[in-house]
């Protein structure tokens, strides 16, 4: 079974640091469920061949289980975890990196009658789907090489556009080829996500990114939304508190500084959004934060 032989590289390569000898391509292995974790989720396969994962983007939360696969198109503000894993039956999975130029070639080599109608409307940033056979044979055969080391330099590139391929014309095609052409809805706000990403203590007006992006503000906010599931405003304060969670994680004792740090001129809205987004107040998530990062670590 594919599923199983996909299982065995996995458990054999991963690594606690999660990497491999293939560029772009990471196995995620997880012996017990872990709380959800803030993360940045960029324009990403993550495929589960073992287990069960969560996502949540704003009020949006995707399930993926083995055999499954999700494609995130962004830089994206995420929560996720494995919620069915155990030592005897780990979580795992693998990621491989998507980068829109590779995207594009592949589009070009493409015959137009080779590639399938996609409709109208910028798609989601997030989407799961079942990975089909070709799929799964050539992320498999891409795992594979891990066991010849000499053959990733030439071969890996070749299984990846393949892979490219099968997610093209695939399911989820839609999503991978807005984000291979430069002037796609998509792209416009993949742009305006990444610049709130990379400024998100700096406070910035609406209609200005909207027009960088060539919209109505209207347009932008409805295409926006349709991307990440938040309004420019709610996606970034999400990252402002993302950021904080995991500053506090480390310095739990330094709530006020950290608030500032992320943007915040009020403390008190600080405390109250937080409160609002991880359940409890800044204070008493930095200790859990802190007790779980100690009971973590290996002895």
């Amino acid at each position: 079974m594919p599923l199983d032989e996909l299982r065995a590289l996995l458990a054999r390569h991963a690594r606690p640091d999660l990497s491999t000898p293939i560029e772009d391509v990471l196995i995620f292995r997880a012996e017990r469920p872990y709380p959800p974790t803030p993360a940045m989720y960029g324009k990403v396969l993550a495929l589960i061949a073992q287990g069960a994962k969560r996502c949540g983007l704003g009020d949006r939360v995707y399930e993926y289980r083995a055999g499954q696969y999700l494609i995130s198109s962004v830089d994206l503000p995420v929560t996720s975890h494995f919620t069915k894993a155990s030592p005897e039956l780990p979580g795992l999975g693998v990621g491989l990196t998507l980068h829109p130029s590779t995207v594009a070639e592949v589009l070009l080599q493409a015959a137009p009658g080779d590639l399938p109608e996609v409709g109208d409307g910028t798609p989601p940033g997030i989407a799961v789907s079942t990975a089909s056979a070709g799929l799964l044979d050539a992320v498999i055969r891409l795992l594979r090489l891990l066991d010849q080391p000499r053959d990733i330099t030439v071969l890996a590139p070749l299984i990846k556009r393949e892979i490219l391929w099968r997610l093209i014309t695939g399911e989820q095609g839609a999503i991978i080829r807005q984000f291979g052409l430069p002037d796609s809805s998509l792209s416009h706000i993949a742009r305006a996500v990444r610049w709130i990403r990379d400024n998100y203590t700096r406070s910035f007006r609406v209609e200005e990114m909207a027009q960088q992006a060539g919209m109505s503000v209207s347009a932008f906010h409805r295409n926006f939304q349709g991307v990440t599931a938040m309004s420019p405003i709610q996606f970034q304060k999400q990252i402002r508190l993302q950021h904080a969670r995991l500053l506090l994680a480390a310095h739990p004792n330094d709530i006020a500084g950290i608030s500032r740090r992320v943007g915040y001129d009020s403390p008190s809205q600080f405390s109250r959004e937080y409160r609002r987004q991880f359940g409890g107040p800044p204070s008493q998530d930095a200790i859990r934060l802190h007790a779980f990062a100690d009971t973590a670590k290996p002895a």
